[in-house]
């Protein structure tokens, strides 16, 4: 027996170190995917020498002398440093992220394969310009060339994430290019989920003014009474019950629902009489979903021959496009908000009782469309499912947004939106950018951006500053009193769009008399502004914030003051709540110490900072407020409308609403808002106790605000997110200028900071080398790279770095591609 246990004792003893050696060896292997610092490799379809040096931030330095030679480099670096970016993101444009993900992804691919996203980008080829096929079929190139490579000694050809799943990618297309430009619509779009909750809330017999209190208009506006739904739509004259269970089936778009979350964004410029320099200064910062690597990629793009003299674009590009979209050129520099125009009208379509191939439509019966789609699954069985779509657009799924709960029998729900044209001329904007040089360059060469719409500011270095609203805009008829704000019968052709604004008469403005245009997502028209182009706009805090902090300054504005307005965490929203709930606590006994808590509030100066505890009090009581007040009258609809909302709370508080909220059903006694908002600062209090401990000293909110960069798909899997997430401490919030959004209706991490600033961009036109630049995360997508996450502790501090067009001061490393 003995001589057996000593036989496996050195049987271990031997085969310990193997497999220690063996795994060693895998992870090194698995290690060296990440592209060498430096290379060559001959290429077909060059017109000439493409280099690429990088620096030590791992940003590339494209030189080449055409735009298609450029391109073809960017897709080259690009398919070095986010290969497993840019496959999500075509897969997910086509529908097909079950094949890699499995099941947990079907929900999604069927929402986006009904959308037709990818037929769109394919049939958009068509209306390409020379210039921009160029572009599009070497950028194309570039990525196909590396994948195909020989890859060095004792290394895997591909990314990890490659590996670990299992996954083969195909050759990159131009169509796949367009694909991921509509994707950037797709995480914008948001109209379809006001759309639903109207139609939602009148369900559950709301009254107009009653949905007003919950889904508030901008003072500025005046939009017409809302037409009665239940008439115009032959909606079911009883009401919904809060606890009408449609949970399981809009669980399965989950996943569409958090690429269509909450984005936002701050830009603005200032004209050269009011900066030191005598010349502009821009600054621009979206605030977009975290993820990680960052959905940006830093890049400088040169072209030497081309043009009449060498041309540069600076900035961040997007993965899978051959563009950069936000930075700098040679003599200009502009920058992008999400502009969040109407775009989107669902229409109720009536299904004939006779026939269901057929629907109704103003001048009879017509056949829906039909195709039936296949949706392979990795682990399982095909999803086979029939897409359908009328003449306003695609049908969606019956349990998304509760849409089959929601109508009527023999109806369905059709999509009519912008960002599925298939005359989408989008990326030719991106190809002009090289060779525009003035602000009115700018303003025209734009008129081929169609979606998603973006206020666009811009300077010159001859000293003018414009701004200009691209994208297009439906038209509806004078009668069409829902103007996009609840579904609309699709048999009733009032409701029809009527083509689209001209672009000459979109919003525009150039050299205004007091030097400053800025754009924060809400409101940028005048009353007398005759296109109508939402009423869902942001609320204004942020735009009100950097209008009074620039016209404040009292000296000439610098790069630096702008950073510091970028920077800036003050909450005017929860600064304005505070005084109004605080008051709501006097009088009544609060136990445990619970009373200094209150005094610390009162004395917090309403700075979101991540080193305070305040903050993160102060957001858990907003939190707790809104479940307590609002959650028992909305019932299968609150998680849906559920965020932090200023304007609903100020009016709440100061009694301005149709009707008491706070009043909790079911209870004999008519609660007062007094009585809620006390509850619910000792239900915050017990919140925080119970995930950060009872020592209240020791809570911090970056801690609990921490900015989650997550990956795709390994940020959920409890293993793997350590290694693949890249998370920091953050400040801000969700009314602050340095942005801090929060899924306050994620009960298992409701204040981590999921959308924030992906990018930010500081450009004086006096010295536009010495612009700074930064995103959240590092340059690349491989996890094994010192590039992974360098940058998300810059970005954490509003730090940046430097992108200077004479090339980088630290090279890390030169590849050279030349004709093959």
């Amino acid at each position: 027996m003995m001589r057996i246990v000593k036989g496996l004792i050195k049987l271990i003893l031997i085969l310990l170190p193997i497999a220690v050696m063996a795994a060693g060896a895998g992870m090194l292997w698995i290690s060296r995917s990440q592209a060498p610092a430096e290379g060559e490799m001959r290429i077909a379809g060059l017109d000439g020498e493409v280099t690429i040096t990088r620096d030590g931030n791992g940003v590339p330095h494209i030189s080449g002398a055409t735009r298609a030679d450029v391109a073809l480099g960017l897709g080259f670096a690009h398919a070095q440093d986010r290969l497993w970016q840019m496959e999500v993101s075509r897969m997910a444009g086509q529908g097909r992220l079950s094949e890699m993900f499995g099941e947990a992804t079907i929900g999604t691919d069927v929402w986006l394969r009904t959308m037709g996203i990818h037929e769109a980008a394919e049939a958009s080829l068509a209306v390409m310009d020379a210039d921009t096929m160029a572009m599009l079929e070497s950028y194309a190139k570039g990525i196909n060339a590396w994948v195909a490579r020989e890859p060095q000694a004792f290394s895997a050809r591909l990314p990890p994430e490659y590996l670990i799943l299992g996954v083969t990618p195909e050759p990159w297309t131009p169509a796949h290019t367009l694909t991921a430009i509509k994707m950037m619509s797709v995480s914008l779009a948001e109209n379809v989920g006001d759309e639903a909750l109207r139609l939602g809330f009148h369900r559950l017999g709301l009254g107009e003014a009653e949905i007003r209190d919950l889904l508030p208009y901008l003072d500025a506006d005046t939009p017409p009474p809302m037409p009665d739904l239940t008439a115009l739509l032959g909606l079911d004259p009883a009401p919904l019950g809060e606890t009408l269970t449609t949970a399981d089936a809009s669980a399965s778009f989950a996943g569409i629902e958090e690429m269509l979350s909450s984005g936002a964004s701050n830009n603005w410029v200032i004209s050269g009489k009011r900066t030191q320099s005598g010349l502009p200064i821009v600054a621009n910062d979206p605030h977009l979903g975290l993820m990680a690597p960052s959905i940006w990629y830093l890049a400088h793009l040169e072209v030497t021959g081309e043009f009449d003299t060498p041309r540069h674009l600076i900035g961040v590009s997007l993965p899978g496009t051959p563009y950069v979209l936000l930075g700098r050129g040679t003599d200009i520099a502009w920058g992008f908000t999400n502009t969040a125009t109407d775009a989107q009208d669902v229409f109720v379509e009536r299904v004939n009782p006779a026939n269901p191939e057929e629907y109704l439509t103003p001048t009879g019966w017509a056949a829906f469309g039909r195709k039936q789609e296949t949706i392979r699954v990795k682990g399982g069985a095909d999803k086979v499912f029939d897409r359908r779509w009328t003449r306003h657009g695609p049908v969606l799924p019956e349990g998304y947004r509760h849409f089959g709960a929601l109508l009527p029998e023999n109806t369905v729900a059709a999509l009519q939106w912008v960002a599925l044209a298939h005359d989408d001329t989008t990326a030719i904007a991106g190809t002009r950018l090289f060779d525009m040089r003035t602000v009115a360059d700018f303003q025209a060469g734009f008129e081929a951006f169609l979606t998603p719409m973006q206020s666009m500011v811009v300077a010159d270095t001859s000293g003018n500053i414009g701004f200009v609203a691209a994208g297009r805009v439906p038209r509806r008829d004078p009668a069409n009193l829902l103007m996009g704000r609840a579904p609309a019968p699709g048999w009733n052709a009032i409701y029809d769009w009527r083509g689209y604004a001209p672009y000459g008469e979109l919003p525009r403005e150039t050299n205004p008399e007091d030097g400053l245009i800025a754009t924060a997502n809400t409101k940028i028209v005048g009353p007398d502004y005759p296109i109508h182009l939402t009423f869902d706009w942001e609320e204004p805090y942020r735009q009100s914030r950097i209008e009074t902090l620039i016209n404040g300054a009292d000296a000439p504005h610098t790069m630096e003051t702008s950073r510091r307005v970028q920077a800036d965490i003050f909450s005017p929203a929860f600064a304005g709540l505070k005084p109004a709930m605080l008051a709501m606590l006097e009088g009544r006994e609060l136990a445990d110490g619970r009373r200094g808590l209150a005094e610390r509030l009162a004395a917090w100066d309403g700075e979101m900072a991540r080193d305070r505890m305040e903050p993160l009090l102060m957001l858990a009581w907003v939190r707790a407020t809104m479940i307590a007040t609002y959650e028992d009258d909305l019932g299968f609809l609150f998680k849906d409308w559920f965020k932090a909302r200023g304007r609903v709370l100020e009016n709440l508080l100061s009694g301005r609403t149709a009707r008491n909220w706070c009043d909790v059903k079911g209870t004999e006694a008519e609660e007062s808002c007094e009585q809620i908002v006390a509850r619910a600062f000792n239900t915050a209090i017990d919140d925080l106790t119970a995930r950060y401990g009872a020592a209240s000293g020791d809570w911090r909110y970056g801690a609990a605000h921490y900015a989650k960069g997550a990956h795709r798909p390994f940020g959920e899997v409890d293993l793997l997110k350590g290694f693949f997430n890249v998370e920091v401490e953050s400040g801000g919030g969700p009314f602050t200028l340095d942005r801090g959004y929060t899924q306050l209706q994620n009960d298992a991490d409701p204040y981590a900071n999921t959308n924030a600033s992906s990018y930010r961009g500081i450009f004086d036109l006096g010295d536009l080398d010495s612009a700074t630049y930064i995103q959240t995360t590092g340059q690349s997508g491989n996890v094994f790279s010192g590039h992974y996450n360098d940058l998300a502790p810059i970005w954490a501090d509003v730090n940046s770095i430097l992108i200077p067009s004479t090339g980088p001061v630290e090279v890390e490393g030169v590849w050279r591609l030349t004709p093959g």
